[in-house]
């Protein structure tokens, strides 16, 4: 491998397990629209190497291009930025504002060099393959975050993304503002309120994350603070591990991976196909499929809609995938009746009902009475602790109203349970 690389490549950095700085695992290179990857032989002669993901980019010499219909290997994409990562960058390259931002502007090499060195997992992307030099190192802190405006009034600047998420979010547009947060021992994704919000986006997304804790899922660990008068939802990070003042960084898969999808294919994803792989690839396969079943249980009962096949992800170990703790848990916007969840859930309905979550039971190794179960427990928890958690967020009278059985307990998740 050459040490610096034209704008039609980029050399793939890895965290290996257990390793607090990366290594050079490859490269990857334009040829047209796609992006094709080849490991280096520094890599592959390893004994600590392990595949990228084992199904896409396996450990071997050679190119390997995209599976069939993808433009990048998914699991590459998984470490580039989400939407509102991709408006930043096109703000910053381009000076674009507002409804004037396109992500398709630019293309995905340019954002994977672009984009902040701590992403989500252990994937960096570099133009050189012998030095190492992450981008936008340091997170602001609580306190930064806490104290944004008087710092600004003070004319102390803040980090560029902080600033950014807080600050210029409405002129950026696109999906909401956020920001990466450190404090002592733990790393927290922030995401911010909006002025244009029609309801308060951040605490509903606050108490479903409580609410689905309380029903016993395992969810990362949140927290409801201001900054700059804004509503700021502080959410844990599982992908770092804190090692004597380093880090240990966790490989992270989506769920559109492991499935062989991208986002113009992402209408295609379905629990069952999930549910299937988990039997096959996953560790612990039983308690994970019951683990599956109970999120998509509450993210009915809940009103999140918006349960994609990358808001589901799992841990990569090298041979094996295991399910990350729920993120991404926040209900959408609705004035009732009939929705569906954002994935298949059995054959092609994908209605947001309880009666499909039962007749699809089997799927994830449960009996009928089982899932009813669930369902019985997750309905009472959320009645019996309601109260107590919006009272926790401060949510308004109007906002209660407005969340309680139109997001949450929505009667449309209810019809034709006890038919029959």
């Amino acid at each position: 491998m050459t040490s610096k690389a034209p704008l039609n490549q980029a050399f793939v950095w890895i965290w290996l397990p257990n390793e607090t700085t990366p290594v050079v695992a490859g490269k990857l290179e334009k040829d047209g629209d796609k992006l094709f990857f080849a490991y280096g032989k520094s890599y592959l002669g390893r004994k600590n190497a392990i595949p990228i993901y084992e199904p896409e980019l396996p450990l071997q010499s050679g190119t390997i291009a995209p599976l069939n219909g993808l433009m990048v290997p998914s699991c590459i994409r998984d470490g580039a930025p989400d939407a509102w990562g991709r408006r930043v960058i096109i703000n910053r390259k381009m000076g674009l504002k507002g409804t004037a931002v396109d992500t398709t502007e630019l293309d995905e090499l340019t954002f994977l060099l672009e984009s902040g060195s701590d992403r989500i997992g252990a994937l960096d992307f570099q133009k050189s393959a012998t030095e190492y030099k992450p981008r936008q190192s340091k997170n602001a802190s609580v306190e930064e975050l806490m104290n944004s405006a008087q710092r600004v009034e003070a004319g102390v600047p803040l980090t560029p993304e902080l600033d950014h998420a807080i600050f210029h979010g409405s002129s950026i547009g696109g999906a909401r503002p956020k920001a990466l947060i450190e404090d002592d021992n733990t790393k927290y994704i922030a995401k911010f309120s909006g002025a244009s919000d029609t309801y308060s986006v951040v605490k509903a997304e606050f108490i479903a994350m409580r609410l689905a804790q309380l029903v016993g899922l395992n969810v990362a660990p949140v927290e409801l603070t201001k900054a700059a008068h804004k509503d700021v939802l502080l959410i844990e990070r599982f992908d770092r591990i804190p090692a004597n003042g380093v880090w240990h960084r966790k490989p992270v898969i989506s769920a559109l991976t492991m499935l062989g999808l991208d986002e113009m294919m992402a209408r295609y994803a379905s629990y069952e196909e999930l549910a299937s792989i988990i039997r096959h690839r996953f560790t612990d396969p039983k308690n994970t499929l019951r683990e599956l079943f109970s999120r998509l249980v509450f993210n009915i009962l809940c009103g999140n809609t918006d349960d994609h096949a990358r808001n589901h992800a799992a841990f990569w170990d090298g041979k094996m995938l295991t399910l990350t703790p729920a993120y991404d848990i926040c209900p959408q916007g609705r004035a009732g009746g009939e929705t569906v969840q954002a994935m298949r859930i059995l054959g092609e309905n994908k209605f947001s009902q309880l009666k499909v979550c039962r007749d699809a039971a089997h799927n994830f190794l449960l009996s009928e009475n089982e899932a009813t179960a669930i369902f019985d427990h997750q309905i009472e928890t959320i009645e019996q602790h309601w109260l107590e958690v919006c009272n926790d967020a401060e949510l308004s009278e109007v906002d209660r109203k407005l969340f309680w059985k139109r997001m949450f307990l929505n009667p449309f998740a209810f019809e034709g349970l006890n038919d029959g």
